[in-house]
């Protein structure tokens, strides 16, 4: 009768166990060398490479299906490569920076000092539960920092597996995997720096629980990402990679394409390139290289979704033969869904599923109108070779990243920047952007031997240095 109470408790406990633990090695050891900091990023990515398979498998499990290949391709490669591009760059972002001293301060110096915040902690989604605790986890260590993860309920196989493998050669005073934690339980720890990816609903309570210590947040968070296809740019090629990044891990992506914007008068001639494409792709529901849908709450909203769409007269196109849904395997046929208006759930909440509406437009002037009159996205694709086109739509809205003639590969580049700004996230990182955000970049003043002194009581000395300051243009 009482299993059920004790386990969240253990698990709380251990959480706040591991949490004192890695605050007082902090306090015993507050700097990682370069080398310690390049050794744990060399056993992460060791432990990413000899467990590659059991980590497929775990994935595989937690989704019910999940396309291995997926796994490699979208986290595992991806992790890797920002594991090995931190490491060949880590020295020079760990150096002491000097800065400018101004004429003011003549014979004193200025520098910046990266140090370690102390103690991260990462709050994972289940849609990436590999490559989204990985990232900032490579950022994290290499800004010198002691790390604790709390991964999704639906990724505890997954959590399982990584906590055994890395605790088996990684101090749990470095990093450390909670498998079970609830997440109201873990936030609430009095983390140096709190990173957590996820919905903007759930963002917002996390964001109020860090507040109560003062804890900084990076939040990852999504929305619906507008896609724009413009006249000149090749269709085959456009709906092939649209369509590539709509469907992996069956749309259940943060910067998957939402919605798309085609020309009027091309929609028709998207919709049979998108069925000739898809069902290449996935010649039936049941093939393993499309994956399901998380779990029976997801795939009922996706399906009310569709009901919803269809009451409301939009014209629903399934791109592969058969049945539009499987209830056993718990997954939905990719689909094109037309004549949407603002009043579907479809136009209003992040679709997260294998759902892209389509809408026709005239000018860019009622793309960039209907962009910004809704939340900034996590990201914006525009497909076309016109530069003045481009210009237009990327000055004129905003949105967390963009990729130009491709969607989503803006994620995949590890010395550009990646997060959200207002409703889909704060905050940054990959590659440098990262080693800055989970540092504190210390600023250290020193004076010099001899000083300009400037105490009361003030007189002409003063009133010297004061006209010299508003005359002389270049003192700064």
């Amino acid at each position: 009768m009482n299993t059920a109470k004790i386990v969240p408790l253990e698990n709380e406990n251990r959480a706040l166990e591991t949490f004192k633990r890695q605050k007082e090695a902090c306090l015993k050891h507050p700097y990682l060398s370069h080398g310690e900091r390049m050794d744990v990023l060399r056993k992460i990515e060791q432990i990413i490479q000899e467990n590659d398979q059991a980590i497929c498998e775990a994935i595989c499990a937690d989704f019910g299906n999940r396309s291995h290949h997926e796994t490699k391709i979208l986290e595992i490669s991806s992790s890797i490569m920002g594991l090995r591009y931190t490491r060949k760059r880590l020295k020079k972002w760990m150096k002491t920076q000097k800065r400018h001293t101004s004429l003011v301060f003549f014979g004193g110096s200025n520098k910046v000092i990266p140090q370690a915040k102390g103690v991260v902690g990462i709050v994972a989604p289940w849609n990436y539960p590999l490559f989204l605790v990985l990232g900032p986890l490579t950022c994290a260590i290499s800004a010198g920092n002691r790390v604790m993860v709390k991964q999704a309920a639906n990724s505890q196989r997954l959590c399982t597996l990584l906590q055994k493998k890395f605790s088996a050669i990684i101090s749990e005073e470095l990093i450390a995997f909670l498998p079970g934690t609830p997440s109201k339980d873990f936030s609430s720890l009095p983390f140096d720096h709190l990173v957590f990816t996820g919905s903007p609903t759930v963002g917002k309570t996390i964001m109020a629980t860090a507040a109560k210590n003062l804890t900084p947040v990076t939040l990852e968070l999504g929305g619906k990402s507008p896609t724009i296809l413009a006249e000149d740019f090749d269709l085959k090629t456009a709906v092939e990679r649209i369509l590539y990044a709509k469907f992996m891990n069956s749309g259940q992506t943060c910067v998957a394409p939402d919605y798309l914007f085609v020309p009027e008068g091309k929609q028709d001639a998207v919709v049979q390139m998108a069925k000739t494409i898809v069902s290449r792709r996935y010649p039936r529901l049941e093939t393993r290289d499309y994956t399901s849908i998380i779990d029976q709450k997801a795939y009922l909203r996706l399906l009310k979704t569709l009901e919803d769409a269809r009451d409301k007269n939009a014209d629903i196109i399934n791109l592969i033969p058969g049945p539009q849904a499987n209830d056993e395997l718990q997954k939905i046929s990719p689909c094109i869904v037309t004549s949407v208006n603002e009043e579907m759930i479809l136009m209003q909440d992040e679709i997260f599923g294998p759902l892209l509406p389509i809408m026709t437009y005239e000018s860019l002037d009622e793309v960039i109108a209907y962009i910004n009159s809704h939340e900034r996205p996590l990201a914006l694709y525009a497909f076309s070779n016109d530069q003045a086109f481009l210009d237009k739509l990327i000055l004129n809205t905003r949105s967390g990243g963009v990729t130009i003639n491709d969607c989503a590969m803006h994620v995949a580049q590890h010395d550009l920047p990646f997060g959200g700004i207002g409703n889909s996230g704060m905050g940054q990182y990959h590659g440098y952007e990262g080693f800055v955000e989970f540092s504190k970049l210390r600023p250290v003043f020193k004076q010099a031997k001899k000083a300009l002194a400037v105490a009361p009581p003030y007189g002409a000395t003063f009133d010297r240095l004061y006209k010299l300051i508003k005359k002389i243009k270049w003192i700064s």
